[in-house]
């Protein structure tokens, strides 16, 4: 198959820099963003297409970077992506929605890769993403060009859904490691103890993660919070992994709790909360707060 034009829908905090380095390989671009002026910015900026939904499913390849399945399964209907096409949907999506629509495209001649992504906002912005891929690794092959222009690792990982597993049960992963750093920043603090001074320890020693070394500091201890990955989405994701242990009886009694805590604080946080805000539940129910002194 010859790449001769590619599609981005969602031009989101991810979508928006992702589809930015198509144009390094390709000259025809076409993105697509429910809010019109969006597409339109993004072609001024990287002399993108801003083009009809309808159009943008008529591309070689189309990518989708969304906030839910739902959405996506929305979006395809309405686009109508021409045979012999390659949609890869990097939304952090449901396992079983996948499923359905590699089904469904493959009756019209058109194959569905769930593609998700991981690295944040930076990664996507230095291109350098790791993509994890559910479906055909023949088509992923033929994918392939496309998707490394925004990617440091594509990884195939089993069937159709497989992607969107493995995203799922990394998102939930890093909001456990997450809130148990916050649990042991609130232990730590209501001892008197300097939190930026036990970081550092933290960081130089086996208790270290991700999220002590590029999250804590900067956004919590910060009182930053910026908004990256939305909580309200975290908490999604990390009940996707749940309800995958729900469909084979997998008895994760950590992860369960993790989900339930996220879930709670998305549910009493503001609506517009970045994850690392999650650490906020807890300093409420401690009556404290971690900042750097």
């Amino acid at each position: 198959m010859t790449i001769k034009s590619v599609a981005f829908i969602g031009l989101g905090a991810m979508g928006w820099h992702m589809a930015s380095h198509l144009t390094k390989v390709y000259t025809d671009v076409r993105v697509w963003n429910r809010t019109a002026s969006k597409a339109k910015e993004h072609a001024r900026v990287f002399a993108t297409q801003a083009t009809s939904l309808k159009e943008a499913g008529q591309a070689d390849i189309i990518f989708s970077c969304l906030p839910t399945s739902k959405q996506v399964e929305e979006i395809i209907q309405e686009a109508q992506p021409k045979t012999g096409s390659i949609w890869v949907d990097c939304t952090s999506g449901e396992p079983q929605s996948a499923q359905r629509l590699q089904q469904q495209l493959k009756e019209q001649g058109v194959t569905y890769l769930d593609a998700p992504v991981s690295g944040q906002t930076i990664g996507a912005e230095k291109g350098t993403l790791t993509v994890m891929v559910g479906g055909d690794p023949n088509m992923l092959e033929q994918a392939n060009p496309a998707i490394q222009t925004f990617a440091g690792l594509i990884q195939h990982v089993g069937e159709s859904g497989s992607g969107f597993a493995v995203k799922a049960v990394n998102n939930i992963l890093m909001a456990a490691n997450l809130w148990a750093l916050a649990e042991g920043m609130c232990n730590l603090k209501s001892q008197g103890v300097e939190l930026d001074a036990a970081l550092k320890c933290i960081n130089a020693s086996s208790g270290q993660s991700n999220m002590s070394h590029h999250i804590f500091a900067q956004r919590v201890l910060s009182r930053e919070f910026p908004l990256t990955f939305a909580l309200n989405l975290l908490a999604k994701d990390a009940t996707i992994a749940t309800q995958l242990a729900g469909t084979t009886q997998t008895i994760m009694p950590v992860l369960q709790l993790t989900q339930q805590l996220y879930r709670s604080a998305s549910n009493n946080l503001p609506s517009e909360s970045d994850f690392s805000s999650v650490v906020q539940q807890l300093e409420q129910w401690n009556n404290l707060t971690l900042q750097s002194a």
